[in-house]
């Protein structure tokens, strides 16, 4: 389905993205972050600390694979977000630095794979505690497609609100031949 360089590329363009979105999320002053738009998640600050719950309950999972990858074992002694709203910052700088640390966190994690553990399945419970097995690599797939869904919502509200974060193609980071 994929190969790590696939996984290591997303999480190159993760990062990459990321930080376009908090940049121009600090452009905005706070109560804008904050402010209700109509949008899923409530506001700008709301989807962007969906995004961080998302990846960190994924990543938890993922921590819990066969590969038992060392990046992601610090990730099991935190707790688990206890909804897909919760808040896991106070304000934008401190949900900024704990955005940074997480997707330090995937580079290192998306260094360490290989094709074998891509090949594995993963045993998993949802926030339900229904238990999956699923194929490790379309639930990678999954982590990343959900990252630039909600990134592409977080990207429309701060353009409502002026700030543009500008490219958002992937293809801006792939080489040429």
């Amino acid at each position: 389905m994929i190969g790590v360089d696939y996984v290591r590329q997303m999480a190159a363009y993760n990062q990459w993205m990321n930080d376009k979105l908090y940049a121009a999320a600090a452009s905005l002053p706070p109560a804008l972050l904050d402010a209700a738009d109509g949008s899923f998640f409530g506001s700008i600050s709301g989807t962007l600390h969906h995004l961080l719950v998302g990846d960190t309950i994924w990543l938890q999972r993922f921590a819990t694979h066969p590969a038992a990858f060392a990046a992601l074992q610090p990730l099991l002694a935190e707790p688990v977000p206890p909804r897909l709203d919760s808040r896991l910052a106070d304000d934008l700088p401190a949900l900024r630095a704990r955005r940074q640390q997480l997707d330090a966190i995937i580079t290192q994690w998306s260094a360490a794979l290989t094709p074998a553990a891509l090949s594995l399945p993963l045993t998993y419970r949802n926030m339900r505690g229904e238990t999956h097995c699923k194929p490790f690599a379309a639930l990678i797939v999954h982590f990343f497609n959900h990252q630039s869904h909600h990134r592409g919502q977080a990207s429309t509200q701060l353009y409502r609100q002026g700030a543009d974060i500008g490219v958002t193609d992937l293809l801006a980071l792939l080489p040429d031949c």
